[in-house]
């Protein structure tokens, strides 16, 4: 079967390459997603975050991995602050409060795997 050009069930194309920084756009004052691949084993989602804008503390049943793409953005884990710039990754575990502050405008992919 040939899957070129088939989409996922969120609009991105297998076989297509394409920037995740390019994925999202910033608004000022907002938070903006867009889901890349939603499976039962997990998902990967890109968001733009607007200066001043974040995540609120919460917890999920799986592992999280965070990779900045651009700007600058504060992740607290269990309270503790882990400042990150693009290009940087930090793997958040399953069960711990964590959550996400702006510094700039910034974007991130989220990866969980479940």
């Amino acid at each position: 079967m040939n899957i070129e050009g088939l989409k996922l069930n969120t609009g991105t194309e297998h076989s297509t390459v394409f920037n995740y920084a390019d994925s999202v756009a910033y608004q000022s004052g907002a938070v903006v997603s867009k889901t890349i691949v939603k499976k039962e084993t997990g998902t990967i989602t890109v968001f733009a975050f607007g200066k001043g804008q974040g995540l609120s503390e919460h917890s999920a049943p799986f592992d999280a991995i965070i990779q900045i793409v651009d700007g600058t953005a504060d992740i607290f884990i269990n309270k503790k602050p882990y400042t990150l710039s693009s290009g940087q990754t930090i793997i958040m575990p399953a069960n711990i409060p964590h959550s996400v502050q702006s510094v700039s405008d910034f974007k991130m992919v989220l990866t969980m795997i479940k």
